[in-house]
């Protein structure tokens, strides 16, 4: 068993490292929201990168990680295990992996629905060749007696609808190709967990489920492989406390 490469933060545990290294070390029955945002796998589908002298390049390639083979399978007996009797799953998925999810979890739990998260402002299309990737799906999953903060009748639909990440949300060394917006992660934890819950992200790239999570009085658990994208997660998770700190009477 290697041990934990851990920075702490006021109400944060982030481990630089392979989540299959340290999951095991994760208490059974400890976690009360996990809510992540693993591979999608989709750089198998990729026809490259498209480059432009005029705007940005589109990234369709994604990233190195994104092309290492990801099944549900792999997380499906720790995901359980660590869960809480009370607790959620959220899990942002892509067509690909519908299914697969699906498969290997709705026979585990009472409830498997999904979210639609729609970008107002998605990738353009500009070769004019077929949809605009605007959606991308959130698995939910839960057991009876689950934490559930029921709210108004319109704010719960199965839908979300925000830009992507943009302007000082959207952190820039490193860039992350599929950093989520606080909002989509906010809107989630508040209804899915309570103040003084603790979240855990296994993938959790530039530590926005963190930031969300630290911002609404939750605590958080993270892992992140690249040394990267967790020394940003580590800078941003302690910015938010800093900030919340501040703003304190």
């Amino acid at each position: 068993m290697q041990p934990m490469d851990v920075t702490t933060i006021k109400d944060s545990h982030i481990i630089r490292g392979d989540y299959f290294a340290y999951i095991r070390q994760i208490p059974d029955a400890s976690v009360d929201l996990i809510l992540t945002d693993p591979p999608y796998n989709l750089s198998q589908y990729s026809t490259g990168n498209l480059k432009f002298n005029w705007r940005k390049d589109i990234n369709n390639d994604l990233a190195p990680w994104d092309q290492t083979v990801f099944s549900p399978r792999e997380v499906e007996d720790d995901f359980i295990r660590i869960l809480k009797p009370s607790g959620n799953i959220f899990v942002f998925c892509t067509y690909n992996l519908l299914g697969k999810w699906h498969e290997v979890f709705d026979p585990r739990f009472d409830t498997f629905q999904f979210m639609v998260w729609h970008k107002t402002n998605p990738v353009p299309k500009v070769r004019r060749a077929g949809f605009l990737n605007s959606c991308e799906l959130i698995i939910c999953m839960w057991n009876k007696g689950h934490t559930w903060n029921f709210t108004r009748q319109n704010e719960m639909h199965n839908f979300i609808e925000t830009p992507i990440c943009m302007g000082k949300e959207r952190w820039k060394n490193p860039t992350h190709p599929t950093q989520k917006p606080l909002r989509v992660l906010k809107h989630i934890i508040k209804i899915a967990s309570n103040p003084g819950d603790l979240v855990f992200d296994p993938f959790m790239g530039v530590g926005s489920t963190g930031v969300a999570a630290l911002g609404l009085q939750r605590k958080f658990l993270g892992f992140e492989i690249d040394e990267d994208y967790f020394a940003a997660a580590g800078q941003r998770i302690r910015q938010t406390k800093e900030d919340h700190a501040s703003a304190s009477p």
